[in-house]
C-alpha cells in the first residue's frame, strides 16, 4: 500500500477519533439519565435502551466505527490504532463543558503524554505487505505465536467476566476496561480481516466463498457485543475524562501487540525485479 492510501487512512481515522470522542460523552449522559430512572447499568440494569441520549450516542459511535472500519482497509494497524488519541481529547473537552466533570492536573499530562506517544507511532508507520486472500489472512491468524496470543486473551477475558467483575467491578475501573481492551485486540484483527475480504472481494475478487470469512465476521460480533455491554458498565461507574483515556492506552497497547504479532507490521517484504527472492524491510 501507497503514502496515497496511507494519507485516506489517516484521514479516515481522525474523523473517527472525533466521532468515537463524541459518542463517549452522549452515552454518558444517557447513562446518567437511565440511571435516575430506572437500574444502573454498573450492576446489570438495561434502562438506558430508552434513552435518546444514549442512542444518539450509538449512532455516532457507529459512524465513528465505520470510519474506523474502512480506515483500517486503507492503512496499517500501528497507523490507525494510535489515531483514536484524538477521542481523548474530544471526550475530555465536552465532559468538562457537558458533564461537568474536570480532568485533573496530572490526567492532563497523561493524555499529552499518549497524544505524543501516537504522533510518535504514526510517523514511524510500516507500509502494509498487501494481502491477496483471506486464506492468506487466515494463515497469518493460525501462526502458533498469535494463537498463543489468542489463547491467553480469552484465557484472560473469561477470568475477569467470571471471578474479577462480580468482585471488584464495581471499585476498579480496570476489570471492565481489561475486558474491552482485550477484546477490542481481538476486533481489530477480524475487523482488519473482513476489511481486507470487502476490498477484494469488491475488486472483483470474491471472499464470500471462503468460511475464513464469516468466521472472522463471527468473531468481530461478538467482540463489539461484549466491548459494548462492559464500556457502558465503565462509563456509568466510573468518571469518563478517566475511563476514556486509559482505555485509549490499554486498547492501543494490546492491538499494536496483536498487530505485530498477526500482520508483522514491524517489517514487510517487496519482491525485487527481475528476481525470484525478497527484500525485506523495516524500522
Amino acid at each position: 500500500m501507497g503514502i496515497a492510501e496511507n494519507s485516506k487512512g489517516l484521514v479516515l481515522a481522525v474523523a473517527s477519533g472525533v466521532f468515537i470522542g463524541a459518542s463517549f460523552i452522549l452515552k454518558k449522559k444517557g447513562l446518567k439519565e437511565a440511571a435516575t430512572n430506572g437500574t444502573r447499568a454498573g450492576v446489570g440494569g438495561y434502562s438506558y435502551l430508552l434513552q435518546p441520549f444514549w442512542w444518539a450516542g450509538m449512532v455516532t459511535m457507529f459512524i465513528g466505527e465505520v470510519a474506523n472500519f474502512v480506515a483500517y482497509i486503507y492503512a496499517p494497524a500501528l497507523l490507525v490504532t494510535p489515531l483514536g488519541a484524538l477521542s481523548i481529547i474530544v471526550s475530555a473537552v465536552l465532559a468538562h463543558f457537558l458533564l461537568k466533570e474536570k480532568l485533573q492536573q496530572m490526567g492532563i499530562l497523561g493524555c499529552v503524554f499518549c497524544i505524543v506517544g501516537s504522533v510518535l507511532i504514526v510517523i514511524h508507520a510500516p507500509q502494509e505487505h498487501a494481502l491477496n486472500s483471506v486464506q492468506e489472512i487466515w494463515d497469518l491468524a493460525t501462526q502458533p505465536l498469535f494463537l498463543v496470543y489468542m489463547t491467553v486473551t480469552v484465557s484472560v477475558i473469561l477470568a475477569l467476566i467470571l471471578h474479577f467483575e462480580p468482585r471488584y467491578g464495581q471499585k476498579n475501573m480496570l476489570v471492565y476496561l481489561g475486558i474491552c481492551s482485550l477484546m477490542g485486540s481481538l476486533t481489530v484483527m477480524s475487523t482488519k480481516a473482513i476489511g481486507i475480504a470487502i476490498k477484494l472481494t469488491l475488486e472483483g475478487i470474491s471472499q464470500l466463498t471462503y468460511p475464513q470469512t464469516w468466521f472472522f465476521l463471527t468473531v468481530a460480533v461478538i467482540c463489539i457485543i461484549t466491548q459494548l455491554n462492559y464500556l457502558n458498565k465503565a462509563l456509568d461507574t466510573f468518571n469518563t475524562a478517566i475511563v476514556s483515556p486509559v482505555h485509549y492506552v490499554m486498547f492501543t497497547t494490546l492491538t499494536i501487540i496483536a498487530s505485530v504479532i498477526m500482520f508483522k507490521e514491524q517489517s514487510y517484504c517487496m519482491p525485487q525485479e527481475n528476481k525470484n527472492n525478497l527484500t525485506c524491510e523495516g524500522p
